[in-house]
Formats: C-alpha cells, structure tokens, sequence
C-alpha cells in the first residue's frame, strides 16, 4: 500500500456532519441590544464628527445578538445610509457602542 493511502486511515473522521458547527452555535452568549443614555449618545455623536476618510480607529458595534470589536482604516462614511465602513466592515450608525480614535479618545 502506498504511503499516501496508508496515511487516508488516520484522518479524523466526523459521524455527524454540522454537529461541532451546531454546538460551537449554542455555546454563544446573546445579549441584548444596550440602549444609549443621552450623555453616551451625545459623546459618541461628537467622535462620529471628528471621523475622517484613512484614519485610524476602533469600533464597538452590536451585530447579530453579540458585541464586536474592530479596528482598521475608515474607508467610507456614508451619512446618508448612515453608515461607515471601517476596512471591509460595514456598520450601521444605530449599532454602534463605542469609537476610539487614533489619539485614544
């Protein structure tokens, strides 16, 4: 028997297709949406005016019953969508928690 298919009888092998995916799913925590005080809201309003296109930042957002960090370059900000694209990530202005500057504002 070649080596090649002498080594095909070690490799994992998985009964039950989709079931790691499906547990890894129920480990995940949901938490809820955090609604904004008007003191958080008119704070982050402010940074969002110093946004500028290519500079530096980290952004908190709320996505899919969980928070997420990201951090990259600002590509675009759309105030008409009300949206701003950080790398490739697009994030909706209503999702976002915190934005911290290149200074650590």
């Amino acid at each position: 028997m070649p080596v090649s298919d002498r080594a095909k009888q070690f490799m994992p092998f998985s009964a039950l297709k989709g079931l790691d995916e499906a547990l890894r799913a129920k480990e995940k925590i949901v938490v809820p949406k955090v609604e904004l005080s008007p003191e958080m809201a008119e704070e982050l309003d402010y940074k969002m005016h110093l946004l500028e296109k290519g500079k530096m930042v980290t952004v908190i957002y709320f996505s899919n019953g969980e928070y997420v960090k990201v951090t990259g370059l600002v590509a675009r900000i759309d105030e008409t969508s009300r949206v701003i694209q950080i790398v490739n990530t697009k994030v909706r202005f209503d999702d976002i928690l915190h934005i911290c500057g290149e200074e650590g504002e």
